[in-house]
């Protein structure tokens, strides 16, 4: 009974739970469909509000960064006067994307930036620019298909470089022919040849010479249709002397050259893009780590295409440090008229030179600092009848130098033992069994001693002093017996204790070591003893006649006195950051007495001796030595000498005030005619650059007095 009653409650509570399952479903569909449309509705809300930003931020690849270079330092002369400025110049540059750009890209690039801009303004310089290549990638461009069907089997599987060209050389005159190089397609061009140059994050100049405001202003205001391209103030070296001293300060390198591909490398380690302006030549290349300054450093941020979305300033640049030299620009432009004016006269005077003369060198220098005061050399261009200021040739040019080294030679002797105070030596002169005789230029008595040597300029003692050190005992129009061929080295090595045969040291990126001879006879080592076997450089001379000037103490020559910070307070120089002191490179080994009996012996050359006609009444105490060399010229014809003409270089080295020297200058004017004395062209510019350094020194001496005065 109560059995029917129980199965009958559980049927009704079953049914009572199948009614609540289907609400509880309805009630989960109904909260999951709600979530859904919130989510839908979200994702609407960022696609249609900031998508944009979202995929931007998706895309974007950070790390990217880009320096930009600055201005380079400045140059000042000795007195803070501005050698080398920076010119500002507007520029248009080009920034290729990370990933690169496609040639079709670039060429719709510069066809849009062709519409705004002319590249080259000169209608022929524009078609000697675009070359042959230039227009067969351009015709390319416009028909690769057509190019590609033309392959033949065999060049269809060329890759890379090889089949580009085999695409090229495939493309004929008659195609070319089918174009209308107008003067606007040959700009476009010229434009792309430049993107086509450019590499990824660097900027590329691709016009700034002659580019008009217009034409920056309509490109700055069409930026936004040149993808990559912007307008920027690019700079120039600017010389505010024109070509004075031009030589020595250098070039740099334009935007577009970039650093040197030979050493590309170097400068990729030290921090530089391809694109990078640096020194290539002087002081700009020695000085390229001071000069460079540091640049600014831009964090761009690109798209996974590599197009640039945003960009970041993270580091502010500052133009390069400024050098101080030691030259004095005032006396650096008289010593160049001085130069070419004697240079003028000599050639003018038909009657003393053989049409060989074209050369006049001069250099100044503090002895005891060894600072540069001046360097000066003038060449004459015979076929153009032009002069021009060469000033580089007084460190790269070398010539016998004749008699003027001879204090060296006398100092050797003192130094090996083969002479002293006083020594004597037979003046006749030497000739060796098969050779012509040697002897002076002129008789100066049957014997003389070290002093009257120097005075009178003696050939006959040197080379004495040579066959004393050669070990050789010397009979006349005999050969020589037991030569020592290790004298060559021994005199050699004394040379160069006053610089001579060996790099001065000087601070430019190249100067010649002079030209040794190679070929060890005794009659050339008795040449080499006064000066008509090796040659030398007129700043090796300079630093010889240096070192006896600085009691035997030989110093290194400098252009550069200081580096000072940047400031950008027009007129002003900033706090210096390093300056050089003088650097003694070696001590001449023999006695202080005998750099005084040397001293002595150049003081009479310009008192009593071989300078003195040319000198008296000058009114500054001098000290120095005269020198003559032999220098023939060959005639040749049909790669046969059919004629040897003799001419000479001659030389002048000396120092002034002689007892407390303050400045030493070298003259050399190679090839110059065969009679000096009617045309002392080196003793003239020697006597005109002491006076000009005189009257300089003394008239801001007088300045200064002034000043003090008020």
């Amino acid at each position: 009974m109560n059995q029917p009653i129980q199965l009958k409650k559980n049927r009704k509570q079953m049914k009572k739970k199948k009614s609540q399952i289907p609400l509880r479903l309805n009630i989960l569909f109904i909260v999951i469909f709600l979530i859904f449309s919130l989510l839908i509705v979200q994702l609407g809300i960022v696609q249609i509000l900031n998508g944009e930003e979202a995929q931007r931020q998706i895309n974007a690849t950070e790390n990217t960064p880009s320096e930009k270079p600055v201005p380079r330092g400045k140059m000042y002369d000795n007195n803070y006067n501005i050698i080398v400025d920076n010119k500002p110049v507007k520029a248009i540059t080009y920034t290729p994307p990370k990933n690169g750009e496609s040639a079709k890209k670039r060429l719709e690039l510069a066809e849009d930036l062709a519409k705004f801009v002319t590249v080259i303004k000169d209608k022929e310089e524009l078609k000697e620019k675009i070359t042959e290549r230039d227009k067969k990638e351009y015709y390319y461009l416009l028909n690769n298909e057509e190019i590609q069907e033309r392959l033949t089997e065999e060049e269809s599987t060329l890759e890379g470089g090889e089949l580009y060209q085999a695409q090229l050389d495939a493309i004929t005159e008659a195609d070319l022919e089918t174009i209308s190089w107008t003067d606007e397609l040959l700009n476009m061009l010229a434009i792309k040849k430049e993107l086509d140059a450019a590499y990824q994050l660097s900027p590329h100049v691709v016009v700034n010479e002659g580019i008009t405001e217009e034409e920056y202003a309509q490109v700055a205001e069409h930026l936004s249709e040149l993808p990559n391209i912007d307008v920027v103030v690019d700079w120039e070296r600017e010389y505010n002397y024109e070509d004075t001293f031009r030589s020595f300060l250098g070039n740099i390198s334009s935007s577009n050259e970039g650093i040197p591909r030979e050493n590309s490398e170097f400068y990729l380690a030290n921090g530089y893009t391809w694109n990078d302006r640096v020194g290539t030549s002087g002081l700009e290349q020695q000085y390229e780590h001071v000069l460079r300054g540091r640049k600014e450093k831009t964090q761009f941020t690109t798209d996974t295409q590599g197009n640039v979305i945003d960009s970041e300033i993270v580091a502010e640049g500052e133009r390069g440090k400024d050098l101080v030299l030691t030259i004095n620009m005032e006396l650096q432009e008289e010593m160049d008229r001085i130069v070419e004016e004697e240079l003028r006269a000599a050639i003018n005077n038909s009657g003393n030179n053989n049409g060989y003369l074209e050369d006049a060198q001069a250099v100044i220098m503090n002895p005891q600092t060894g600072e540069i005061l001046g360097m000066s050399a003038v060449h004459y261009d015979r076929e153009k009848k032009e002069y021009s200021v060469q000033g580089h040739r007084t460190v790269y040019d070398s010539h016998m130098p004749g008699s003027s080294m001879k204090g060296a030679t006398v100092l050797t002797g003192y130094a090996t033992g083969v002479i002293d105070i006083g020594t004597y030596l037979d003046e006749s002169g030497i000739k060796i069994a098969g050779t012509k005789e040697i002897k002076s230029h002129a008789y100066l008595g049957s014997a003389l001693n070290d002093l009257q040597a120097l005075e009178k300029s003696s050939n006959a003692y040197m080379m004495r002093i040579a066959l004393r050190l050669s070990g050789a005992s010397y009979v006349r129009d005999q050969p020589l017996r037991n030569f020592d061929f290790n004298s060559f080295q021994t005199m050699r090595n004394h040379y160069e204790q006053f610089g001579l045969g060996t790099k001065t040291g000087i601070d430019l990126p190249f100067e010649a070591s002079g030209v040794i001879g190679t070929n060890p006879q005794a009659g050339n080592l008795l040449h080499l003893s006064f000066g008509q076997y090796d040659a030398y450089t007129t700043l090796q001379l300079a630093q010889y006649v240096s070192t006896i000037a600085n009691d035997g103490y030989r110093v290194r020559p400098r252009l550069v006195k200081e580096i000072r910070d940047p400031v950008s307070t027009e007129g002003e120089i900033g706090p210096v950051v390093d300056s050089f002191e003088p650097e003694v490179l070696n001590k001449v080994g023999v006695d202080d007495k005998y750099i005084k009996r040397v001293q002595e012996g150049f003081r009479r050359v310009y008192t009593s001796g071989t300078a003195a006609g040319q000198w008296r009444g000058f009114p500054y105490p001098m000290a120095g030595k005269t020198g003559t060399a032999e220098n023939p010229q060959y005639v040749v014809e049909n790669g046969k000498v059919v004629r040897t003409t003799m001419t000479h270089n001659l030389t002048l080295v000396g120092y002034a005030p002689y007892d407390n020297p303050e400045m030493a200058f070298a003259v050399v004017v190679p090839k110059n005619g065969t009679s000096s004395s009617r045309n002392p062209i080196h003793h003239n510019i020697g006597k005109r650059i002491t006076e000009a350094y005189f009257d300089l020194k003394n008239g801001k001496q007088q300045d200064n007095d002034e000043d003090d005065e008020e």
